[in-house]
């Protein structure tokens, strides 16, 4: 293994995108210049390295020990990894996920914990001069929820919404996403997500425990049956490790930052819920 980092990324990234399956073209009539494996892993590089499009196609021209890797004969003009990104299927990550996952995990083995949550991503779109200057607050972000395995810190599943919405309205998405890969044998979450619907379809289909403070209107407590559980006999132990989910958003936000660029982000996946209906 190489002592760079990012040749260590390139290198992992590509093993990964062949072993997931995912094909060399996306169709028979695309271009034949570049392959799939070879773009995907330089759009993950240009993330990590957090370059625009433009710069990162510019580098790319004395990254040697990158092109011999990837096999690049040529280097790709910035549009056509931009353009590469917007067209590419959200299935796509999602397989790729699927992969990591079923790496990193043994055959059969449980997660203990999966803890879900949300947070909110800011558009890059109107800087904070032009806000300044209309004298008004950006009010575009992201809703971006993900589920993760408490116990080793991996997303299991991820929902994005380009206008706010309710917490509860992400998380059977994303419940759906983790059962499809692995299971689980405990799922928590904040008040946010407090609903006698969500516990039911924890216990009752999944086949798992919820744990999800119970939350008060007024000061009284509209109970169901799971709810009341919650309120006699609360695993706050278990609860606890809920925090692991903020945990990996502080290190998204610290390492990428709490700015993206909407339509960039989510065309691929908007373009899939409109194909295949929301996940």
């Amino acid at each position: 293994m190489s002592e760079n980092r990012y040749i260590n990324l390139v290198e992992t990234s590509l093993e990964v995108i062949r072993n997931s399956h995912v094909p060399l073209r996306s169709s028979k009539y695309s271009n034949k210049k570049y392959t799939q494996h070879q773009l995907l892993t330089l759009i993950i590089l240009k993330e990590e390295i957090r370059m625009n499009y433009r710069d990162f196609s510019e580098l790319l021209h004395i990254l040697t020990p990158i092109r011999e890797i990837l096999r690049l004969k040529d280097i790709p003009h910035f549009t056509t990894i931009q353009k590469f990104l917007s067209r590419i299927p959200a299935l796509t990550f999602r397989i790729i996920l699927k992969k990591v996952i079923r790496n990193i995990h043994q055959k059969g083995e449980i997660i203990r914990i999966t803890s879900i949550d949300s947070t909110g991503f800011t558009s890059s779109y109107a800087s904070h001069y032009y806000s300044k200057r209309i004298n008004k607050t950006r009010k575009s972000f992201i809703k971006a929820s993900i589920a993760v395995d408490s116990d080793k810190l991996i997303v299991l599943g991820w929902k994005f919404s380009k206008v706010p919405v309710h917490d509860s309205q992400h998380a059977k998405s994303l419940m759906n996403q983790v059962i499809r890969i692995t299971k689980s044998e405990c799922f928590t979450m904040d008040k946010g997500y407090d609903s006698e619907k969500i516990h039911q379809y924890i216990r009752e289909i999944i086949g798992a425990e919820s744990v999800i403070p119970v939350r008060k209107w007024d000061g009284k407590i509209y109970s169901g049956k799971y709810r009341r559980e919650m309120i006699e006999n609360f695993n706050q132990q278990k609860y606890g490790q809920r925090n692991m989910v903020e945990t990996v958003f502080s290190v998204i936000k610290r390492r990428y930052g709490g700015e993206c660029q909407v339509e960039k982000i989510l065309q691929p996946v908007k373009r899939n819920q409109n194909q295949n209906g929301s996940p």
